[in-house]
């Protein structure tokens, strides 16, 4: 059982919750048992100048993260009403259409569950957090920032791709990673297979030595 007093880590199961927003009442479950990734991320409070920027570009983003199958779920400890009246004043001054849920965590059952609410820099305001959660409910990448610094939405939608490809073909993401480069095979497990990665001209793998090689994912695994 994950205590309320700490941040969830990477691999563990991410806290469900049963929460009012936007879209009504909503669970962490309902997305995730239909497949869904879901990217879980607070604001420090509606109305204030890096969220609202923040909020316009993930909706002008939004399509990008329906090609990735995730769904985006806001969070705060601002009312239903207030996440309304924000919402629809970012729509009408960015023409956007702001389409993911914004949960009301007045109470902050979420936003403690999960770590949100840090008292040195506030005693309520959430810190801008980001989980990534797959569809078993596994938490599989965490991302915080002060108040003070937005978001980069690219690195966001990069961090699904770079999970979706590790988890379709069994690699890793090297450094600077995005979509399309190569990505990084798993060294060799005895010498035997290290001598063989370096002196058999797989051609296959751009081997830089026994322990670092890569593969463009057009060529079939070895």
């Amino acid at each position: 059982m994950i205590s309320e007093s700490r941040i969830p880590r990477i691999s563990e199961p991410a806290p469900d919750f049963d929460a009012k927003s936007t879209h009504g009442q909503i669970r962490l479950s309902d997305y995730t048992s239909k497949g869904r990734w879901v990217m879980l991320f607070s604001h420090p409070s509606d109305f204030t100048p890096v969220c609202s920027t923040e909020f316009i570009e993930l909706a002008r983003r939004q399509e990008d993260f329906d090609r990735l199958n995730v769904q985006l779920i806001g969070v705060s400890i601002d009312s239903v009403a207030s996440h309304i009246a924000w919402v629809r004043d970012l729509e009408r001054i960015a023409d956007v259409q702001i389409k993911f849920p914004v949960i009301a965590d007045l109470d902050q059952k979420v936003s403690r569950v999960y770590g949100m609410v840090h008292e040195v820099v506030s005693d309520t305001a959430t810190v801008r957090a980001v989980f990534a959660i797959d569809p078993k409910g596994n938490i599989r990448a965490l991302l915080y920032y002060p108040q003070q610094l937005g978001r980069n939405v690219d690195e966001l939608l990069r961090v699904f791709e770079g999970l979706q490809t590790i988890d379709a073909n069994s690699v890793s993401c090297p450094v600077n990673w995005v979509p399309g480069d190569q990505v990084v095979v798993a060294a060799p497990g005895t010498v035997d297979d290290a001598m063989k990665r370096t002196s058999n001209g797989d051609s296959s793998l751009d081997v830089t030595s026994w322990y670092l090689a890569k593969k463009d994912l057009a060529f079939p695994s070895k």
